[in-house]
């Protein structure tokens, strides 16, 4: 694993980890009627793709390890670029569908030597 891979792994899991706090608990109704969670939620997920993307262009063979990679980058890409465009039905499923399993799969990648 490159020096910088670990770090980038850590950050995308804090981040995953922090929308898991910010919406605990929380609905579908209750995320599109609060700006501040909404944000909070978004800029967390832009920053998970952020960091994969970086682990993509220093370390290949590790972030070739990770399912939906290209995906969690494109959709940091809509966040940060489309920002006008962002579909908040589209950031839910994503938090209640695929979060969970990136959390641990993260988990997995920082806890191998």
């Amino acid at each position: 694993m490159h020096a910088d891979a670990h770090k980038l792994l850590w950050d995308a899991r804090r981040a995953a980890d922090r929308v898991a706090d910010f919406t605990r608990g929380r609905t579908f109704f209750d995320y599109e009627a609060d700006e501040l969670l909404r944000s909070a939620v978004e800029r967390q997920l832009g920053i998970v793709g952020e960091a994969l993307a970086q682990l993509r262009r220093k370390d290949v063979t590790t972030a070739a390890e990770i399912p939906e990679l290209s995906r969690m980058v494109g959709l940091r890409n809509v966040l940060i670029h489309g920002y006008a465009s962002v579909d908040s039905r589209i950031v839910w499923g994503i938090v209640e569908r695929d979060l969970d399993l990136l959390r641990k799969l993260l988990s997995a990648k920082l806890d191998q030597p």
